[in-house]
Formats: structure tokens, C-alpha cells, sequence
């Protein structure tokens, strides 16, 4: 799978109406037959900061994402609400759901 995280530094005047301002664009490409997950976060330390974690199936869903109209949409109207250019990691990853975190384990009675 492709995954991708992003930090969004927003301008504070719209940091409260991020998730409003993003709304179309997320549900459109949480839509995508390949989008494995398109998760939004706000940052504790930073409120003017956001983080996506996102996940596509494979290079074709990935490719098929950067070519769709909601994606060329919001590279033209997103721009605008940001302070900067958006932070990026992008990387394949021999998996296609998130694993399990053994060390911090919670015993099955609990699960």
C-alpha cells in the first residue's frame, strides 16, 4: 500500500473550519475504490496544524487519486487557507491495514 502522512500548518483565522473547508474533498476521496483510509487529525501541541494519514491500495490508486477532479479541486482552493506548503511522507509499505501494536498490548479479557 501507499501510505501517506501530511502536516497542514492552516492559517489561524481557518483553523477552526478546516475540517468544514475540507469536508467535500475528504468524502469524495474516502469514496475512492482504492483509498484504503483518509483520516484527518488535529495537532495537540499546534492548533493551527493538522495531520492526515491516508492509505491507497497500490501505485494504480494512488495515481488514480492525483488524477481526479476532487483532488485537482482542492490543489487549486486549499492553497489559500494554508500559512505554508504542506509537510509530506510518503512510502510503500508491504501491508494493507494497520498492524498491531505489541507493545502495548491489551490483554483479550479487555479486547
Amino acid at each position: 500500500m501507499i501510505f501517506i502522512t501530511a502536516k497542514f500548518r492552516v492559517l489561524p483565522e481557518h483553523a477552526d473550519r478546516w475540517p468544514e473547508i475540507t469536508d467535500e474533498f475528504t468524502r469524495a476521496t474516502r469514496g475512492e475504490p482504492g483509498c484504503l483510509w483518509f483520516d484527518w487529525s488535529r495537532s495537540i501541541e499546534d492548533p493551527s496544524e493538522y495531520v492526515l494519514v491516508e492509505a491507497f491500495r497500490d501505485d494504480e490508486a494512488g495515481a488514480a487519486h492525483v488524477r481526479s477532479e476532487h483532488f485537482t479541486k482542492a490543489r487549486q482552493t486549499l492553497p489559500a487557507y494554508l500559512a505554508e506548503t504542506p509537510r509530506i511522507v510518503n512510502a510503500n509499505v508491504p501491508q494493507q491495514d494497520w498492524s498491531l501494536l505489541g507493545e502495548m498490548a491489551v490483554p483479550q479479557e479487555r479486547a
